[in-house]
């Protein structure tokens, strides 16, 4: 996600610079290069050397070692992130005060910015410290963290470094185009359950994964997203609104209650078509049960369907067999603005993987089919799709 993309990581004297490291490395299997300039605090912290042999490039310490990479270390960078970011740089840099080669480096730069803050708690509460950090954020600065956990100290407290992959995420999100900006989207995700008594259920075999990563590349691009999802082991989605809910009833009430002032609803999740005519308050003793009588669930796909308005609606269609037919019939009766087939049988197209093979029709009638591409990937090329359709 970051292929071609300079950034320069500026390491400060906290003990959370050990993170830097992994921080480092991920950040170039992400595609990006990585340049590194550290504070003497910080490198006595964490050898330089470490740095060296993690990114292949020399680490910038000095700043009289060259006098002009002050100057020539930002005109290079797409994106300077400062993890972590003690409580003396984040006031120094809000300040304007250049008295190392890092906050050179801030006066001379002039594109995107993330600052992961790592300090105590009672540092990080300082209305000092909040008021830059609050000016900084005026001026453009993301920030990232810090987070509550065990600090150096031996306290439980707010302080701690972002772990990686959350600031690896935030640079993704910072170096994304914004073509959603403005726009409130609704994601449904994962399966719903029914139940049959307080420890049965029946639900369906989707994970959650293609519903979390449309909410995650609809915040990398900048819209407002609320996440209703059903039960599932995905990693919440930070910058997105998460609604947990269990049934399609549930499901259906949440929808309908966020749908107000919404631009589009993405319907990602895998609703169960049927639920139990009646749930048991005690468990059922399986003697007893012979047959499950069912019942139908609204078809809210077709519910937003005759509601729509002025949002657009997208929907899901997973077949076994790339029944083009079934999803072209799908999208008609549903009055979907567009929908995204899939065979489930197909290998890396299945449930709880992390790849897709989607084939995408329009209203018009348009179908375009794409290769096996890792679900984050194929996440964008339906926005795209909702992008062109918004103009």
């Amino acid at each position: 996600m970051l292929t071609r993309k300079n950034i320069l990581l500026g390491i400060t004297g906290s003990i959370a610079a050990y993170k830097s490291v992994d921080l480092a490395r991920r950040l170039m299997e992400e595609g990006a290069s990585v340049n590194v300039v550290m504070t003497e605090a910080a490198a006595r912290f964490i050898s330089p050397y470490t740095l060296e042999s993690v990114t292949g490039r020399p680490v910038h310490i000095d700043l009289f070692k060259d006098p002009f990479d002050h100057l020539n270390l930002p005109s290079e960078t797409d994106l300077f992130i400062i993890a972590p970011a003690t409580a003396n740089t984040i006031n120094k840099l809000s300040c304007g005060i250049a008295d190392n080669l890092i906050s050179n480096i801030w006066l001379a730069y002039e594109g995107k910015a993330l600052i992961a803050p790592a300090m105590n708690a009672r540092m990080y509460r300082n209305r000092l410290v909040q008021k830059n950090i609050k000016e900084m954020k005026k001026h453009g600065v993301d920030f990232v963290g810090p987070v509550s956990g065990s600090l150096a100290c031996g306290e439980e407290d707010i302080g701690r470094m972002s772990e990686v992959p959350e600031i690896v995420e935030a640079a993704i999100s910072a170096l994304a185009t914004k073509d959603l900006s403005g726009q409130k989207i609704l994601v449904t995700a994962g399966p719903t359950i029914e139940p049959i008594d307080p420890v049965r259920y029946i639900s369906n075999r989707s994970s959650g994964k293609m519903g979390y990563a449309v909410a995650r590349a609809a915040v990398r691009r900048g819209a407002d997203v609320t996440l209703i999802s059903g039960p599932s082991h995905q990693k919440p989605v930070s910058g997105a609104t998460l609604i947990n809910i269990e049934t399609a009833s549930q499901m259906e009430t949440a929808l309908l209650k966020h749908l107000p002032k919404t631009t589009a609803v993405i319907m990602a999740a895998a609703v169960a078509d049927f639920r139990p005519s009646s749930k048991a308050n005690v468990k059922l003793d399986k003697k007893e049960v012979n047959a499950l009588d069912l019942k139908k669930n609204t078809d809210i796909l077709r519910k937003l369907g005759k509601m729509k308005r002025k949002f657009t609606l997208i929907g899901f269609a997973a077949e076994t067999g790339n029944n083009v037919a079934n999803a072209k019939n799908k999208l008609k009766n549903k009055n979907l603005d567009l929908i995204v087939l899939n065979d489930v049988t197909k290998k890396g197209a299945g449930f709880d993987v992390d790849t897709n093979i989607i084939t995408i029709i329009t209203k018009k009638g348009d179908v375009s089919e794409y290769p096996l591409m890792q679900k984050i990937k194929a996440v964008d090329v339906i926005l795209d799709k909702i992008v062109e359709l918004k103009k």
